[in-house]
């Protein structure tokens, strides 16, 4: 028995160790890709505030996602389309960006939403290891979005640890899911899909009204609604969508 429990811890210490690995091994490719390829900035980002597609611009208070600052984005339905959309653009102009612990994230709607594949960071099952992993990648990435943090027992001094790294490293923090403390919060209500008729057609956009909440901003918070996804599968603002008709079968 002792000798089984030795084991397990060992293979535990293994299973963190090759996460934490994996996690080096992904900057490491990053700086190496960095060092071979200049990033192609776009004037918004000039190191302070990092570019988002315009309908959430006219949102944040920066106008962007201001570095050193931690995005809180609620679970609500859209919230996934919501976060890929606070990626994109500032992946597009040339960032490099982070998810963890989001493995149901499918590259082929990351792509459509407009984030670029090859400055793309991915640790889907960071496990137990989800704060250092997280940190590790704060230490070298411009955005990193965290997922799954009240599975890992994540708690209040563990995200004022994070915070602290992300303001120190000049890197934005996202977090998907609750996160006291966060700078700002972002949620999607009244979320509908459209591009179905009468009994005919097929969905092709989603709308949704955003809210804001947290520092610079009133207490009543701001809205906008957008298309998360807009047809096509990026972000966009808001649009009339007409019904796409199909063949009847036969």
């Amino acid at each position: 028995m002792a000798e089984a429990a030795v084991s397990s811890v060992q293979d535990g210490r293994a299973d963190a160790a090759s996460r934490l690995e994996l996690a080096r091994g992904l900057l490491r490719g990053m700086e190496d890709r960095a060092a071979n390829v200049r990033p192609v900035m776009a004037p918004e980002a000039d190191g302070r505030v990092l570019p988002v597609v315009a309908p959430l611009a006219g949102l944040l208070p920066a106008g962007g996602l201001r570095r050193g600052s931690t995005v809180a984005v609620s679970g609500a339905p859209g919230a996934t389309s919501l976060l890929l959309a606070l990626l994109a653009e500032a992946s597009a102009a040339g960032a490099w960006v982070g998810m963890v612990g989001r493995p149901e994230l499918g590259l082929v709607a990351a792509a459509e939403a407009g984030i670029r594949l090859d400055r793309l960071a991915l640790v889907p099952h960071p496990g137990a290891d989800l704060l250092a992993v997280t940190s590790a990648l704060l230490d070298g990435l411009d955005v990193v979005a965290v997922a799954g943090a009240e599975r890992a027992g994540v708690h209040a001094a563990d995200r004022q640890r994070l915070a602290a790294r992300a303001r120190q490293r000049g890197s934005v923090l996202l977090a998907l899911g609750p996160w006291p403390g966060a700078d700002v919060e972002l949620s999607c209500t009244d979320v509908q899909w459209q591009g179905v008729g009468a009994g005919n057609g097929r969905l092709c956009a989603r709308r949704a009204r955003v809210q804001l909440r947290g520092r610079g901003v009133a207490p009543g918070g701001r809205r906008s609604h957008l298309l998360l996804p807009a047809p096509g599968g990026a972000p966009g603002g808001p649009g009339a969508v007409t019904p796409l008709p199909v063949r009847a079968a036969g």
